[in-house]
């Protein structure tokens, strides 16, 4: 079953950007930012956007994304200045005793996790009001507190269930966000509900609850000690259906939520699978073992090259290999640039392969009926307000 209007002429969203165009638009970005201490990531993140929005087409019109670097940059400096009291209650609390500095720690987490409800919402509204489609703006009206307190608030209640009230916690929370989001004069709509989820949920939740517990019950009942490992083995096995059933259950809330929005008359439809959504996560896998193979080789012949006699006689000697670490600045530099590599790679491979990969699923799996209905929508003003999106980044809770 589709969850969405299928009555008008449904146009596909189609998708036309490539790995390749990607992968060199994140070389380019990673080859500044090492010189300008990591700054250029405002820019690169500009240039990401653009690279998804003006390929994403609608009826053949692509989407435009407005944004630029020095409005993240902007808005980077303004919530680092609001987390400098933040910091400085850090710093105190650990002059403290043991247990009020745990007791202060938490109230700080707590804080912490209510603003990045509001991070959020602010950084979709500065993503929405900068994105065009057909020189229409799009914008996110609403309150980001209100936001981030129903977010809080809806959080509370999963602990006290256990996770059980989550369906109406994603519904209500993906009604305030749709409901609230406007293109140019015409507001959208979300017809969604929670009962669409409660039975893929509680079907998974159960499935997850039965074999996970399984796993970690067989794992106590064997042990595991520094010897014998064989006791984390039924965890592990149990780890991989229990990903399978968490992706089914995010398929089918993605499928669902998003066939549920409206706007006028446009209707969004959107399948998405299990395996659909399970297929990147394997390129990633592979791409990332398969890159550091590659930095692995050389840096052993980089390593090999400066610090030589450490591998003499077909053993590695761990002592020579750190006097020549303490006494090379060469070899110290050789090393940071190594780490550097690696988590560049890591970060590449998961644009490539994760942020690309869903994006790509998404849309190549959507459609929109009813465009017609959208001719007569006139524009908005832009929303200038910069706070919201880096309030997110500082907060690690950014998307594209």
């Amino acid at each position: 079953m589709v969850w969405g209007v299928a009555e008008e002429r449904a146009e596909p969203v189609v998708f036309t950007g490539t790995r390749r165009e990607l992968g060199g638009t994140l070389v380019r970005g990673y080859g500044f930012m090492l010189p300008t201490i990591g700054l250029y990531r405002f820019w690169l993140t500009s240039w990401k956007r653009r690279f998804y929005w003006s390929n994403t087409e609608i009826g053949g019109d692509c989407l435009e994304y407005t944004g630029n670097a020095v409005q993240l940059l902007l808005g980077f400096l303004m919530a680092v200045a609001i987390f400098l009291p933040i910091y400085v209650v850090f710093f105190y609390l650990s002059t403290l005793s043991s247990d009020a500095a745990v007791i202060g720690y938490g109230g700080v987490a707590i804080l912490i996790w209510f603003m990045m409800g509001y991070a959020i919402y602010r950084a979709r509204d500065f993503r929405l009001s900068r994105t065009l489609w057909r020189g229409i703006r799009l914008d996110q009206a609403g309150s980001a507190w209100g936001y981030a307190l129903r977010r809080f608030g809806w959080s509370l209640a999963m602990i006290a269930t256990l996770g059980l009230i989550y369906p109406l916690m994603a519904a209500n929370l993906w009604r305030y966000r749709y409901s609230n989001s406007w293109f140019g004069d015409r507001q959208f709509s979300f017809v969604g509900h929670w009962r669409q989820l409660a039975g893929p949920y509680y079907l998974s939740y159960v499935l997850v609850a039965v074999i996970g517990g399984t796993g970690v019950a067989m794992s106590s009942f064997v042990g595991t000690t520094i010897t014998n490992l064989s006791g984390i083995v039924p965890t592990l096995a149990a780890a991989v259906p229990v990903g399978l059933i968490v992706l089914f259950y995010q398929s089918r809330e993605l499928t669902r939520m998003f066939s549920a929005v409206r706007l006028g008359q446009a209707a969004l439809t959107v399948r998405v699978s299990m395996f659909g959504l399970l297929g990147p996560y394997i390129r990633f896998g592979f791409a990332v073992i398969g890159a550091y193979v590659v930095l692995a080789i050389g840096g052993f012949v980089v390593l090999n090259a400066l610090a030589g006699d450490a591998f003499a006689g077909g053993t590695f000697s761990l002592a020579i290999f750190m006097q020549h670490m303490q006494g090379s600045f060469t070899t110290l530099a050789a090393i940071i640039f190594g780490y550097l590599l690696l988590l560049g790679a890591f970060t590449m491979m998961s644009e490539l392969f994760l942020g690309l990969g869903y994006w790509k699923l998404i849309a190549s799996n959507a459609s929109v009926s009813g465009l017609d209905s959208l001719t007569d929508v006139r524009a908005r003003a832009e929303d200038k307000a910069l706070a919201g999106e880096g309030l997110a980044d500082a907060l690690n809770v950014g998307s594209y």
